[in-house]
């Protein structure tokens, strides 16, 4: 069951942000998810260090979710989708593949992706440097603000796990997973939950929407 989403109108697009950490946009029934980092698991685990493997296999399940209920015809992926070098974890995201052979499915590489590009045509991506589809241009990593000045580009990423901290009156802090949209470019949370957070210095104007639960929050435009 997916969670209600929130729409957001933008640059003349649709664009719906879901608690599962995915960006949905519309008019391109297009699924944009960033960070998986499918892979560290193992990747931790061949240096004998116990981390529990189910973790990114409920990750992919939670995706599955969202593409039996969106139904999109795409799916992008921001980078970082397979954590490192070739390990077993890449048996379980083979047979996930597997199971959606009609979607079109899209790797914007990013520093993590390591893995030749071999293994990616095997199982049906298609992979960019950097990927524009009107009126948005897709990247793993921000672009600095002095290179896209007047460029009239507007930037969907990732790598950074965007997050803000919230305080209470006493000294207690939350730190929340967000989405952040600012003048120029926009950042995704990382979908997998195997990655830390970057708490965020918020500028004006910019809109940050918060995950709490399985509510996303508007806290600042």
């Amino acid at each position: 069951m997916i969670e209600m989403g929130k729409g957001l109108q933008f640059l003349g697009q649709h664009l719906i942000m879901f608690p599962q950490k995915a960006l949905y946009w519309e008019e391109e029934k297009t699924l944009i998810v960033t960070d998986l980092h499918i892979g560290k698991v193992g990747h931790f685990r061949k240096s004998g260090i116990a981390i529990p493997r189910p973790l990114e296999q409920e990750d992919l399940a939670v995706l599955s979710d969202l593409i039996n209920g969106l139904n999109p015809r795409k799916v992008i992926f921001l980078g970082d989708l397979f954590h490192s070098e070739f390990n077993n974890d890449w048996t379980w995201f083979q047979l996930w593949r597997e199971l959606f052979p009609s979607v079109t499915m899209i790797l914007v590489r990013g520093n993590h992706d390591i893995l030749h590009d071999d293994y990616y045509h095997q199982v049906g991506f298609s992979l960019y440097g950097e990927l524009y589809l009107p009126p948005f241009t897709f990247t793993h990593e921000p672009v600095k603000p002095d290179v896209l000045n007047n460029t009239g580009r507007y930037v969907i990423s990732g790598h950074i796990h965007p997050a803000v901290r919230l305080r209470g009156r006493g000294r207690q802090s939350l730190i929340l997973p967000c989405f952040y949209f600012g003048k120029t470019q926009a950042v995704l949370p990382a979908f997998g939950r195997f990655t830390g957070n970057c708490c965020l210095e918020i500028d004006k104007p910019s809109a940050v929407f918060a995950i709490i639960k399985d509510k996303i929050k508007l806290l600042q435009s």
